[in-house]
């Protein structure tokens, strides 16, 4: 791992109340799609689905990312 649990837990709970069974998914520094041949790696609308037997689940739909720019039409981004 990259962060220790302990730090995981301290910086997480600095912008959100954490409770008795919540759960942090860290995922992995490159991925397991490395350890593919060839590589396979999340592209958009791929849908990753975590769950853990008698408590629940959790999806997420992959997007590619795009960044945005601030412009006098988007001001919305601006850093003022």
């Amino acid at each position: 791992m990259v962060f220790q649990v302990p730090f995981l837990i301290s910086y997480s709970s600095q912008y959100m109340t954490l409770l008795p069974g919540d759960v942090i998914s860290t995922g992995m520094p490159k991925g397991v799609g490395l350890g593919f041949k060839p590589l396979q790696y999340l592209k958009s609308g791929d849908v990753v689905e975590l769950g853990i037997e008698g408590l629940g689940a959790s999806m997420q739909k992959a997007r590619a990312f795009t960044p945005q720019v601030c412009t006098k039409s988007n001001p919305k981004l601006s850093n003022d």
